[in-house]
């Protein structure tokens, strides 16, 4: 099993969370063609090597008209949820990835108009809303997407001490909206006098780590480092993220997931993808949907969601939003998983990513990235299953010793 360690001993931001992604192997034309239309110009983002209190890391870039540092809070822009829906809607995400964003724009929307005391569909983003601040979330979406790590955990937080310079005003270190982002994870103040964990970085963070603490046991495959805007003398500013196979999974007890059911015999069919396609890109592991027949004899679909034990609430309440049921059910249960990677193998028309299933070692299951095979496929005018077959072959055929 994958696991994936986001090490915020120097705080984290949207920008650091991508480039420590990218440095950690994301590579950065993956992260430019997932962007789509927000970012017209290829050159408009790029990575910088830089040095941060002594440690190298990777710095991620953004150039555009509204687009300002990290940290700053100058002269943003405010968009409306539905302007930044608009933007993720012209991003080439995957419609899982697509979702997610959705949704964690909607989280912190929802964090915004309970701060001010605003209905939700009149909420301006402020910081959030600057185009750097959208393309470090879409890009991380995609980031985290591409690497397919089976579990993601954090370290406790350092959220810094001071004051912070923000639209509406000068706020405490941490601010309000950062804060309420990082309610139910561990945070402490630094002892830097500076705002060390922004929205996005707090969005991200709490989103994506099913748990917090210390670093897990593992097998270290690969480690990135992604830089924050200001170089500290005190400490590096940079966000470590670990990767690697954890130990002790096959003697360990088995996963907990939340299985919650729904029957729904009243709702239009149109609805039931949006509905998938929301609670995926809210935490939901599975979603599917089964035939039945009810009550009064009437066809109806049961909803079926897995996921973890900690996004049951979550989850309800958008079932209960997006769909018309009145009421679910849900059960925990456990579960066993085989170990998953992704490596990435080049074949004859162009580089595919490839999932790789173990058990004890032993590779079980080689499945190509459909995504990956469709684009190469219609990119050289070949069938999808050939594509498909080309990147296995070309697993079977890597070199000896090569990462797998």
């Amino acid at each position: 099993m994958t696991v994936l360690y986001f090490d915020c001993f120097s705080g984290a931001s949207g920008d650091m969370v991508l480039g420590a992604l990218i440095d950690a192997g994301v590579p950065l034309a993956e992260v430019r063609r997932a962007l789509g239309s927000l970012a017209v110009d290829p050159d408009a983002v790029w990575t910088e090597p830089v040095v941060r209190a002594g440690i190298r890391a990777t710095k991620f870039c953004v150039r555009g008209e509204d687009s300002v540092h990290t940290h700053s809070h100058g002269h943003e822009p405010h968009r409306t949820l539905a302007e930044i829906g608009a933007l993720i809607d012209g991003s080439a995400l995957s419609a899982a990835g697509k979702a997610r964003a959705q949704a964690l724009f909607c989280r912190l929307g929802g964090v915004e108009a309970a701060i001010h005391g605003v209905p939700l569909d009149q909420v301006h983003l402020h910081e959030v809303g600057a185009l750097d601040s959208i393309i470090d979330i879409v890009g991380a979406v995609h980031a985290l997407e591409y690497l397919g790590a089976d579990r993601i955990v954090a370290s406790p937080l350092n959220v810094g001490s001071g004051t912070v310079r923000a639209a509406h005003g000068t706020y405490p270190v941490p601010a309000p909206a950062t804060l309420q982002l990082l309610t139910g994870a561990p945070v402490y103040a630094g002892s830097q006098k500076a705002e060390m964990v922004t929205p996005t970085g707090a969005l991200l963070i709490s989103s994506y780590a099913s748990t917090f603490g210390p670093l897990p046991p593992m097998t270290v495959r690969t480690i990135g480092y992604g830089a924050g805007a200001r170089d500290l003398p005190e400490a590096p500013n940079v966000l470590r993220v670990v990767i690697g196979a954890e130990q002790g999974a096959a003697d360990a007890a088995p996963d907990r997931v939340v299985v919650i059911e729904a029957e729904i015999d009243d709702m239009t069919p149109q609805l039931f993808g949006a509905v998938m396609d929301a609670l995926l890109g809210a935490g939901a592991l599975d979603v599917f949907y089964t035939p039945v027949q009810m009550k009064k004899n009437r066809p109806g679909t049961l909803l079926t969601v897995i996921a973890p034990t900690g996004a049951r609430a979550a989850l309800t309440g958008l079932i209960f939003r997006e769909t018309t049921t009145i009421g679910v059910r849900y059960r925990e249960s456990e579960r066993e998983v085989l170990d998953r990677e992704i490596v990435e193998v080049s074949t004859a028309v162009g580089p595919i990513r490839v999932k790789i299933a173990r058990q004890g070692g032993a590779v079980l299951n080689i499945a190509p990235e459909f995504d990956d095979c469709v684009r190469a496929a219609t990119a050289a005018g070949r069938p999808v299953k050939d594509v498909q077959a080309l990147a296995v072959r070309a697993f079977h055929d890597r070199p000896q010793g090569a990462s797998a």
